[in-house]
C-alpha cells in the first residue's frame, strides 16, 4: 500500500479545494460582465467538481480496500496455519515430530503437587461441556484423584433422576469413579437461571467438601462463567468469598476456567495460538481424546438438543481448557474495579 487512506484523504480535499478556488475565479470574472451566466457556470462547476471527486474517491478507496482485504485474508491464512501446526505438534507422538514440538499440550502444576482435586460444577452436563480436557488430563495422571461436586439435580426440566444417571455414566467415560461424585439435592439451590444462589449457602457446600476430602485445589467457572449462567457465576463468588475471607485451608489452590468471547469459542482448534499467548495454565487433547469427552457429553441424551450437537463439534471447550490460579490480591483487584466501576 504505498497511500494510507488518511493520506489519500487529504490528497482529495486538497485538489478539491483547489478546484473551487479556480471556479470561485472564474465566477469573478464572469460576474462583471454577466451574474445570470457566472450563476450558471458556478454551479456547473461545481457539480463536476463533487462528481469527479466521488468517482476518484470511489476509485482509490475501492483499491485500498481490496488490498486491505487481501492482506487480512493471508493473514486469517497464516493464523489458521499456525494454530494447525502447533495442533500437529503438541499432540503427535511420532519422532518426526518432536524435534519441531513447538508447546507441551498440557501446562498445569505437576501432579506432585495436586494429587486431590475438587471439580466444582453448576449442573449435570457442565464437567464434560465445559471441563472435559482437563478431567481427561488429570484422570490419566498416576496417583491423581478427580472429584466432582454438582451442586444442582438438574430438575429444570423435572428429569432429576434421570440427569443424576447420566451424570454418573458421563463422569466414567471421563475417568472419574462413582464414589469420587458428589450430587447436591438442596431445594434453595435450583436448576433455574432465574433464581439467585446464595453466596454463603454455596461457599459453606465447597468448604465442607473440601475439609471433609482433605482437597488440595479446587476448579470451577470464572466470574462470567463460560455461558454467562447466573449459576455458573454463583459458583465462582462463593469460592472467592472462601479465598477473601481465609476459609480455605492454607495449601489449597484456587483454579478457574476461562471464559473467551464467542468467536473463540467456536473456532475450535484455532483459538490455540490464543490460548497459548494470553493463557497461564492449558490442557489441549487431540482428535482421539477429544472424541472421547463427545461421547461423555452424548451421555447427556436429556440434554442432546441441536444446538448442543453443533456444540460439541466446534466448541474449543471439546478440545481446549485454559485457566488460571486465583489469589486472595486478584479478587481484592476485581472489587476494587468493580466499586470505581458502580
Amino acid at each position: 500500500m504505498k497511500l494510507s487512506w488518511l493520506n489519500q484523504v487529504l490528497e482529495l480535499i486538497s485538489a478539491s479545494t483547489l478546484q473551487v478556488y479556480e471556479d470561485s475565479g472564474r465566477f469573478l470574472h464572469h460576474l462583471v460582465s454577466n451574474q445570470t451566466q457566472a450563476l450558471f457556470v458556478l454551479q456547473e462547476s461545481w457539480r463536476t467538481s463533487i462528481l469527479h471527486w466521488v468517482a476518484l474517491s470511489y476509485r482509490r478507496f475501492s483499491s485500498t480496500a481490496i488490498e486491505a482485504l487481501e492482506h487480512i485474508i493471508y493473514a486469517c491464512l497464516v493464523y489458521l496455519l499456525v494454530c494447525l501446526g502447533i495442533f500437529l505438534t503438541t499432540r503427535s507422538k511420532s519422532p518426526l515430530w518432536r524435534w519441531c514440538k513447538l508447546i507441551s499440550n498440557v501446562r498445569f502444576p505437576i501432579a506432585h503437587k495436586l494429587q486431590r482435586i475438587l471439580l466444582v460444577t453448576s449442573h449435570p452436563d457442565d464437567e464434560c461441556m465445559f471441563f472435559g480436557p482437563l478431567i481427561y488430563t488429570l484422570t490419566h495422571r498416576s496417583s491423581c484423584q478427580v472429584y466432582v461436586l454438582c451442586l444442582s439435580n438438574g430438575n429444570f426440566e423435572k428429569q432429576a433422576e434421570l440427569r443424576r444417571e447420566e451424570l454418573w455414566r458421563s463422569c466414567e467415560m471421563l475417568g472419574v469413579p462413582a464414589a469420587n461424585i458428589i450430587m447436591v439435592n438442596a431445594t434453595n439451590l435450583p436448576d433455574d437461571p432465574n433464581v439467585e444462589w446464595k453466596a454463603p449457602v454455596v461457599a459453606n457446600l465447597i468448604l465442607h467438601t473440601v475439609e471433609s476430602l482433605d482437597i488440595q485445589a479446587i476448579c470451577t467457572f470464572d466470574r462470567d462463567g463460560v455461558s454467562q449462567h447466573p449459576n455458573h457465576s454463583a459458583v465462582y463468588f462463593a469460592a472467592a468469598s472462601l479465598c477473601l475471607t481465609n476459609l480455605l485451608p492454607k495449601d489449597c489452590k484456587f483454579y478457574t476456567l476461562d471464559s473467551i468471547n464467542i468467536l473463540r469459542k467456536y473456532i475450535s482448534i484455532f483459538d490455540l495460538l490464543c490460548t497459548c499467548c494470553i493463557s497461564t495454565y492449558w490442557c489441549i487433547l487431540g482428535w482421539d481424546e477429544a472424541a472421547q469427552i463427545r461421547r461423555a457429553m452424548r451421555e447427556h441424551k436429556s440434554q442432546m438438543k441441536w444446538f448442543r450437537w453443533l456444540y460439541i463439534y466446534f466448541s474449543r471447550y471439546m478440545f481446549i481448557n485454559s485457566m488460571r490460579e486465583v489469589n486472595l490480591s486478584d479478587i481484592e483487584l476485581e472489587m476494587q474495579i468493580d466499586d470505581n466501576t458502580f
